[in-house]
């Protein structure tokens, strides 16, 4: 696990962010990998994803060939308000993102770049994956609290994104999940927009126990369509 930080005029600290890179990366220097950026949860850091053992998982599924290899980035958000206030969001987009494409060698296009989070990271994975659907070509969204300054505009928002270009989409939620109405209220707005995706309601809590029981299975699907 590697880790760097960027200073930004778009965020008073800078950013802060672990990278994994796969097994294999320094014995194929002429290979380039898919990018998962993956976002931890409200009062977490960018250790979460780690903590819950999502780069041992992703060196068993690369080690057994289950999965081709792919290069996670873990970025810290360190303030908790709305999108229009918190510029965590826009730095990965303008920042980390082509900073990653320069120093790692990638896969540059929207095909081989997913978003994913946990909680209010789950809100950000949506909030860009679908704001920004040039970008992300996967999002992923778990145990999902929408931001309350998105709702209102989430329809649209999806309208906007031509079919052929939607993102895959996927949703899970334990089922004493404190956030499963709006999480339900979010699955229901893709069916009504006949727009496709996974939703899985699963037995458990909005707690750390439930997300790492389902990192490896988290990992199969953002990695399925590379």
């Amino acid at each position: 696990m590697e880790f760097s930080q960027l200073s930004s005029e778009l965020l008073r600290l800078p950013l802060e962010f672990r990278l994994y890179l796969p097994p294999c990366y320094d014995q194929q220097p002429e290979r380039s990998y898919p990018v998962l950026y993956l976002i931890h949860g409200q009062s977490y850091n960018d250790d979460q994803w780690d903590r819950l053992e999502a780069d041992e998982s992703a060196d068993a599924l690369i080690s057994a060939q289950e999965v081709d290899p792919f290069i996670i980035v873990m970025p810290r958000d360190r303030v908790w308000t709305q999108p229009k206030e918190d510029m965590f969001g826009q730095a990965i987009i303008d920042l980390l993102i082509p900073w990653v494409d320069e120093h790692y060698r990638t896969l540059p296009d929207r095909n081989h770049r997913a978003i994913g989070g946990l909680s209010r990271g789950a809100a950000w994975a949506v909030h860009l994956g679908i704001t920004n659907w040039q970008s992300f070509g996967v999002i992923g969204a778990h145990s999902l609290p929408i931001f309350s300054s998105d709702t209102p505009f989430m329809r649209k928002w999806l309208e906007a994104i031509p079919p052929e270009s939607m993102p895959r989409i996927y949703l899970d939620i334990a089922e004493k999940d404190r956030w499963i109405q709006i999480a339900a209220w979010f699955e229901n707005l893709l069916t009504e927009e006949d727009i496709p995706h996974v939703w899985h309601l699963y037995p458990g809590y909005h707690e750390e126990a439930y997300w790492q029981a389902h990192v490896e299975e988290y990992l199969r699907w953002y990695a399925q369509g590379w």
